[in-house]
This record gives structure tokens, sequence and C-alpha cells, in this order.
């Protein structure tokens, strides 16, 4: 009997978050709970499976009737590097090659240079005391970094003093920017009074990533690590430029396997470390521990965001310790699926849900007054245009609950439309 692909088959889940990652992913990434689980099955019987965030994870948002046709027929192997079927198709066909021979998936990857990876946990921006709970529970699960967001929307100087005068020596934090640091006249100050606090090790994007002389003057007048993203966009530079003029310490490598492949032999020629960025649930989890463990360069944590969520679809146990996960020793990816929690939480495909229905946002400023918007989109692009203050002292974002009012009603059929700038704050 072949191994050739018999079907392909898809279904959506919709996974519960956590009570403090739910309440603050809702103003960015609502759609972040919704899953599509691929399940490839062989003529011999073998079955592969593979998960895409939808509307977030690399080629098309989910495995499309073309991607279908192209694998079914053929041997796994034969497909499994073309990263755009998907990231969900392209998981299964690895997942189900490397059970043909009856093995772990990193075997077909390369050379393994470790059984236990580097990971970190994850959150989004978040007031100072949920970062200290989202922490005390990473640390409570083995975890040694965490990964999250420097937004200018809150206080970063107090909340970053807040969580570190809580955290143990040892434990370390990343602090990604997302270019909101905008130029390096307004971000050297802020990254060099971040430096007081030797807990946060890693400054990721602070600047646009084709400000090339910033980054270099960033480089040489902090003392923190700089990394980027190597899935660059028009006009950016390539991790060539960025390596020749010495613009980052390292890099974040995300994408298909054959992307992730090609960004780490660069890393690896020129003796970059990088994170390995694999979005999703334990299934995305396990394949960045499976990557992670032939990638030699792949020495900075792992962001995988599976700790988000109340339930994942996986039953296998990824236990940390001291800040390393064990890479599965199981065939494929190493990890068996819960089909008691995809039956619970199945779903019919949605579209994306943003922005949240019954949002309002309320940015308070130090001096006492209110914006309000109606959802993230809007202030990011108010910061990122320079129509707000940069990284202002004093300042705090919270969620306006419905009261139910007419006046609440009013405002946010305003806020809808653009920013509500307001002396008094009504809510």
């Amino acid at each position: 009997m072949s191994h050739n692909v018999k079907t392909v088959e898809t279904v959506w889940v919709d996974l519960p978050m956590r009570e403090i990652p739910a309440r603050n992913m809702i103003r960015e990434n609502p759609h972040w709970t919704l899953f599509e689980i691929c399940k490839v099955t062989l003529d011999s019987g073998v079955v592969g499976f593979g998960e895409t965030m939808v509307y977030y994870t690399w080629g098309n948002s989910t495995v499309t009737d073309e991607a279908k046709a192209k694998v079914i027929g053929k041997h796994p192997a034969e497909n499994m590097w073309d990263d755009s079927l998907g990231a969900g198709l392209q998981i299964a066909l690895m997942d189900a090659a490397a059970k043909i021979v009856d093995a772990p998936l990193h075997q077909l990857l390369g050379k393994q240079v470790r059984d236990r990876c580097h990971i970190s946990w994850w959150d989004i921006d978040m007031p100072a005391e949920d970062w200290i709970s989202e922490c005390q529970l990473a640390m409570e699960n083995g975890y040694n970094s965490f990964k999250t967001k420097g937004r200018p929307w809150f206080d970063i100087i107090e909340q970053t003093r807040a969580l570190c005068a809580t955290l143990p020596v040892h434990f370390e934090v990343d602090m990604d920017f997302n270019s909101f640091g905008i130029d390096t006249a307004h971000c050297t100050r802020l990254l060099k009074e971040l430096e007081q606090f030797h807990h946060i090790v890693m400054y990721e994007t602070p600047i646009p990533h084709k400000d090339v002389g910033g980054y270099k003057f960033l480089r040489q007048h902090t003392d923190v690590p700089l990394s980027m993203h190597t899935q660059f966009h028009m006009g950016e530079p390539s991790m060539e430029v960025c390596i020749r003029e010495e613009m980052v310490d390292g890099f974040v490598v995300c994408g298909g396997a054959s992307k992730v492949q090609r960004d780490a032999l660069v890393c690896n020629a020129f003796n970059k470390s990088f994170f390995l960025q694999i979005v999703g649930t334990k299934i995305a989890a396990a394949f960045a521990l499976q990557l992670g463990a032939v990638l030699e360069n792949a020495r900075w944590p792992s962001v995988n965001c599976h700790q988000q969520y109340v339930r994942d679809c996986v039953k296998t146990e990824l236990p940390v310790l001291n800040g390393l996960c064990p890479v599965p020793a199981g065939p494929g990816l190493g990890i068996e699926l819960d089909e008691e929690a995809i039956e619970k939480f199945r779903c019919q495909p949605k579209e994306k849900p943003y922005p949240s229905p019954d949002l309002l946002i309320a940015i308070r400023w130090g001096g006492g007054s209110t914006t309000y918007y109606a959802h993230a989109a809007q202030y990011w692009d108010d910061w990122h245009n320079s129509r707000l203050p940069f990284f202002p002292r004093g300042v705090n974002l919270e969620r306006v609950m419905n009261d139910g009012s007419k006046e609440w009603k009013a405002l946010r059929e305003r806020a809808l439309q653009g920013a509500v700038h307001s002396p008094e704050a009504p809510f």
C-alpha cells in the first residue's frame, strides 16, 4: 500500500482564552481564538495533523481547494516544503511524512543539536498588575523569560518598575515595540531609561525597519541587544543589509518551514541568534520544538503563545523546566490530539471578528483628560503617525464597560468615527 495522501480534512475550533489574556487581547486580536485543524490521511492509514491560526499564520488563511488538489495523490514529502500551502497543511504533511518512517520530525529536518529548546511565555501589552500575574504564572510553570509589548498607552517606565520589583534576578523580559519608538530622537532616551531594569534583555523592533541609520545609532548608544523580524515588507532592508550594516544583534524568525530554514542558515553563517516565532496552540509549539531541535542559532526563547488558552486541542503536555522544554520524542510532531476538546470547541468558519463589538477604550492622560477609541487600529494609527504624545508619563489605558446608557452608546458611535478627545471624562 502506498503512502500517498488520500484525504485532507479540516475543522474550525474556537478556543477560549484565560481571563487575563482574553480581556487584553480583545482590543487588538479577538480572532486569536480561531484555528483550523488540518488532518491528512494517507492510503496506508497514517494520519498527520497541523493547524492554522486563522487570519494570522503564514500562507493561505485556511486550506484551499487548490492546495488540497495539489497534495492529494502525492507522497507528503513531495509537497511538505511548500510554504504557500499554509501552516495547517504544511505542518500536517510534515507530521505524516515523519510518521511513515516512525521518527520524530526533527530527524527529517536536520542534525539534532539540542533535546530541550529555549521557550518563552508571551502576552500582549496589559496593565502592570496583569503583567505581574502572568509572569508569576510563567514562573510557576518553569519559564524564565517573558515576551511582551512596549506600548505608549501605558506608562512604560512605571509599569516596568512595578513588574521588575516582583521578579527574581534570573527572570528575563523581551520588550517588543513594533516600531512605536518612531525615531532615534525620541527612542534613544526611552531605551536608555529602560536600561535601569536589568530584567529587560531585548528590544525588538524599537523603530521602523527601514531606518538603517537609526538602528546603527541605537546599537551604538544603548546596551540592550536589538532584534527585528525577518518578514520584511516592501522598502525594508533584507537580512543581508541588516547584517552588513550591523543594525541588529539577531532576528525573529517566522513563516513557513522553508523560509525558517533559509533564515536560520543566514543566522548560522553570521553567528546571529534568533527567536523562533511559530504562533498557535501546542500543535504550533510542538512544530517549533522540532525545528528548534536542529536549528543551532535558535538560542533565544521560542515564542508560541499556547499558554494563553484555558484548554488546548492537544492532550500531550509540553513541560518546561528552567526555561527549557523537551523536544517531543514520539513519531512526527510527537503529540496526540485531544479529540474531545476539538469536538467541544468546534465551530463554523467565521469572518474575522474585528473590531470586537461593544468595545470602548479610554486613554487616560496624566493631565486628567481622556481620549476615547472604539478599537486598537485607531490608536495604533494615531500614534504611528505622531498625532499623540510619545510614551508620555502618567498615561493609562482602560476599557469602558457598557453600562447600557444612551450616553455610552452615543460616545461609542462617535469613537467608531475616530478619536474623541475630552477635557473631562464622562466615563
